[in-house]
């Protein structure tokens, strides 16, 4: 099985069929055993028919007990034998399907991670959530024809041989059976990978649908919207549910055919084997056997139907995950520039927004919207002319962008884990000393989450801190960033789920803390306002005023109406 912490290769990304083979290749063993297992044991289930007719010719016909007794035990070896075969076949496939799911789970979680930043931007996350909880599986399921798919026409022209030395003329009837099936199905097979892929794509569209209803429902309440997202996401599930009935027509012809034309060789070869008996060409014992032979049948025309159905399905799967590891991340070319030598002013142009090294720039507006997109334009995950010491930024290598700004979002993903990992990011918790920890816990103002967690911080916390409070969240998302200490620090909204106590002393920790660092926040806090250096009053996206947040609530009445929303509290700030 794949080492959940190993290197699970590099995947074939020529096509869907050209995955599934890289799948089959990286436990070649497994496979060659899968396929080998399932040839006997597949086969093995045509020597109790043979047996059957040795029994019936040799002991039954001519009453000889002792004849008869022993093959009957050799019909009860070969059952034994089958079962222990069928056992090990089972277990072996099992251990194949299962390599597949989690070496295809750690591919697609490896691409996630190396697209980082950029897999919003190159990919919907209704695409990511159907790979992971659809394809994957899917995937896994069609590596059943590497044993019962390659047994199933193993079998078939072994049972056929066995006919041949009976009745040449039902040998011939059963070969022109497979033909028979492939002209039948193979049309339908490239239906279904039609119908499949259009119900894939609309099934990463309706997903990407859900979570953002999930994630806005408060939000759409509150402007009116929800009635009309909800007639949209409607209108999508039943085009949906309508090409899931087309799938499952497809789907359903081929289980009819699976089943009904290993009926339908029964029925011929069997009436055409009783009229060879009635003949005299063949004896009562054969009559048995061509009976058991053709039932046995039913077993690999079943298996290559269904082999090929979940084939078919796999393919298309295989080609979602192709596809999305075929995304390249954002990368800077040879001729990067390194990033300045020290703190340099960071400048976005189409905001007009500058900010000065070693300083609290506080970023104003009425649109929240508005300020994040300035801070991912300085933090280069939006392309724009910003500059950062006069030259563009995204002329400069990435990798010491991302090394030395960071974009701290008010809303970033928290993993699941113990509160030191959460704190402790992507840094190694060996390397993060004790004393560095609790700094950044206590600037954050998080204090009171450690002491009441039962295990402080090496308390678990679900993923996305679902049993921490929002304010509790932000506060960690902040302990984070400091505890990471970068050189730019661009913050959004940091304080907005706290209540002002709160807020007030966070705004003070963290002016402390980052005393001599260029930090810029997000906000409309007076109290966040009142620690800052500089305030940039953005409207419309483009700064309109510059100063102290004092001054700017003197000159600027919109300034003064958009966060003076607590005057008292203001006035009583100011004046100590």
């Amino acid at each position: 099985m794949v080492d959940a912490y190993g290197d699970p290769g590099v995947p074939g990304c020529r096509g869907g069929t050209g995955y599934l083979w890289w799948l089959v290749t990286r436990q070649w063993r497994r496979s060659l055993a899968g396929a080998v297992l399932a040839s006997v044991w597949m086969g093995l289930l045509a020597l109790p028919p043979y047996l059957l007719s040795r029994a019936i010719d040799d002991g039954l016909e001519p009453s000889n007990g002792a004849a008869l007794a022993g093959w009957t035990a050799a019909i009860l070896a070969a059952g034994t034998l089958n079962a222990f075969l069928g056992l090990l076949r089972h277990r072996t496939m099992t251990q194949l399907r299962m390599d597949a799911n989690f070496r295809t789970v750690k591919v697609v979680v490896d691409q996630a991670t190396r697209l980082g930043a950029a897999l919003s931007g190159r990919t919907g996350a209704g695409e990511v959530v159907t790979i992971g909880v659809g394809d994957v599986q899917t995937i896994a399921l069609s590596l059943t024809a590497v044993g019962p798919g390659v047994a199933a026409i193993v079998v078939y022209g072994i049972v056929a041989a066995l006919l041949l030395s009976v009745s040449p003329p039902l040998a011939v009837v059963v070969l022109l059976g497979m033909p028979l099936i492939a002209v039948l199905v193979g049309p339908l097979m490239g239906r279904l990978q039609e119908a499949e892929t259009e119900y894939r794509e609309r099934q990463g569209v309706l997903t990407a649908r859900i979570g953002d209803l999930a994630g806005g429902l408060r939000v759409l309440n509150g402007l009116g919207g929800k009635e009309l997202f909800a007639d949209a996401f409607r209108r999508d599930s039943q085009n949906l549910r309508a090409q899931g009935y087309r799938v499952g027509s497809v789907t359903s012809w081929m289980q009819a055919l699976g089943l009904g034309l290993p009926a339908l060789f029964l029925a011929v070869v069997t009436w055409l084997a009783a009229r060879l008996a009635a003949q005299g060409g063949i004896s009562i014992g054969e009559l048995v056997a061509v009976y058991g032979y053709v039932a046995v049948l039913m077993v690999p025309v079943w298996f290559f139907i269904e082999c090929g159905y979940q084939l078919s399905r796999g393919v298309v799967a295989a080609r979602r995950v192709v596809r999305f590891l075929a995304l390249e991340p954002v990368t800077s070319g040879p001729d990067a520039l390194d990033a300045p030598s020290s703190e340099a002013v960071l400048c976005d142009p189409e905001s007009g927004v500058r900010v000065v090294p070693g300083q609290l720039t506080a970023l104003v507006g009425a649109r929240p919207a508005d300020l994040a997109t300035v801070v991912d334009r300085l933090g280069r995950y939006t392309g724009s002319a910003a500059t950062w010491g006069g030259t563009r930024l995204d002329g400069i290598d990435l990798a010491q962008v991302r090394e030395r700004i960071l974009v701290a979002d008010n809303e970033a993903d928290l993993f699941a884990g113990t509160l030191r990992d959460l704190v402790s990011g992507r840094r190694d918790q060996e390397a993060v000393e004790d004393d560095d920890l609790a700094r950044a816990v206590h600037a954050a103002v998080a204090d009171d989450i450690v002491r009441g967690l039962p295990d402080g911080l090496d308390s678990a916390v679900d993923a996305q801190g679902r049993n921490l409070s929002g304010g509790q969240r932000q506060r960690v998302r902040l302990a984070r960033a400091l505890l990471a200490d970068p050189e730019v620090l661009l913050a959004v909204e940091p304080t907005s789920a706290l209540d002002a106590h709160t807020e007030a002393t966070v705004a003070a920790r963290l002016r402390a803390a980052r005393a001599g660092r260029t930090t810029v926040v997000t906000t409309t806090s007076p109290l966040l306002l009142n620690q800052a250096d500089t305030v940039c009053f953005l409207v419309d996206g483009k700064v309109t005023a510059t100063g102290s947040h004092e001054r700017l609530l003197v000159e600027e009445p919109e300034y003064r109406a958009l966060v003076a929303r607590d005057a008292e509290l203001v006035t009583e700030e100011g004046s100590r």
